[in-house]
């Protein structure tokens, strides 16, 4: 088991996790100075006289085709709102997935069992019709939509630690806490815990991944926050507005570039985290390994491999 500290060494001294550290620090110093950052304010009616125009020196991805907002202080404003709910959402699933899924895995019993089944129910819930049902009945606001997100997505993190509590609760140091009369709460938090710790840690990462593209589907089909800027809404506004047919491209890449880096520095910190934490996956992806040979000039041996029956 390995402390947080240790944890993030870990994953900075990996090239990958490095990356991705580095790109969320940037993401994050992005947000929190936005209105420093950004040339224009995208919230006032009054700077959006010009439509349509193309990237310049004034305004550097041009401007949105139906209200004249200038795109490039749109990207840097819905950087905010993609941290902020991906963020949020990935640490509300953590908490609650990992407590329930001790819970299960320890207590036993009937506990065990009404939670599992939960789970069951969960898993197989179809979530965006609901999604669509719960915002249009509770508005779109973003508490609304992160609360569909944890409602949604702790299932998956609790099963994943119930499994891992199933094995730790017949280790030696958690039966040496019983005989010596620690209470069930005082176990579960003070040794299970720290032991899933960094499960729970790698899980968050990809979470936070899968819940900023997820933001980006909802407020592009029109169920996010209609009066924020996100990077959804300004997918939504360029297809709505016809950007493609009137050729302003820029539109849509901006915020489409956006989504893929974010998600692609939390997909390298979360995988660097399994790598860390589990050193035998580390450099087993098959591309990777045929990367490496083929630079050192063992192309021989990779096809000899390939020809090898399984």
């Amino acid at each position: 088991m390995k402390t947080l500290a240790g944890l993030i060494k870990g994953v900075w001294n990996d090239k990958q996790g490095r990356l991705g550290l580095i790109i969320v620090t940037l993401l994050a110093l992005v947000a929190l100075f936005a209105p420093l950052i950004a040339p224009y304010d995208p919230y006032d009616v009054n700077q959006r006289a010009d439509k349509g125009l193309s990237p310049s020196l004034s305004h550097l991805l041009g401007t949105s085709l139906t209200t004249g907002q200038d795109i490039f202080s749109m990207l840097i404003y819905g950087t905010r709102v993609s941290l902020t709910v991906g963020v949020i959402t990935g640490i509300a699933i953590a908490l609650l997935g990992s407590v329930l899924g001790i819970c299960a895995g320890y207590i036993g019993g009937v506990c065990d069992m009404l939670l599992m089944r939960i789970v069951d129910v969960m898993i197989v819930i179809p979530t965006l019709p609901l999604t669509i049902l719960i915002t249009n009945v509770f508005g779109k606001s973003y508490v609304v939509i992160v609360t569909v997100f944890v409602l949604f997505g702790w299932s998956g993190l609790a099963r994943t630690v119930r499994s891992q509590v199933l094995k730790l609760k017949s280790c030696d140091y958690v039966k040496a806490a019983e005989l010596s009369g620690a209470s069930k709460r005082y176990i579960m938090f003070r040794h299970i815990l720290p032991a899933v710790s960094n499960l729970v840690v790698m899980s968050t990462a990809l979470t936070c991944a899968g819940v900023m593209i997820a933001e980006a589907g909802l407020s592009f089909l029109g169920l996010g926050n209609p009066t924020a800027v996100s990077w959804g809404k300004m997918l939504a506004d360029a297809q709505s507005g016809g950007s493609m047919l009137f050729g302003q491209w820029w539109t849509i890449l901006a915020p489409g570039i956006g989504i893929f880096i974010s998600v692609f520095a939390f997909m390298r910190i979360g995988l660097a985290m399994e790598s860390v934490l589990n050193p035998a996956m580390k450099g087993r992806s098959g591309l990777g390994r045929l990367m490496r040979k083929m630079r050192r000039g063992e192309l021989d041996k990779v096809l000899a491999e390939m020809e090898e029956p399984e």
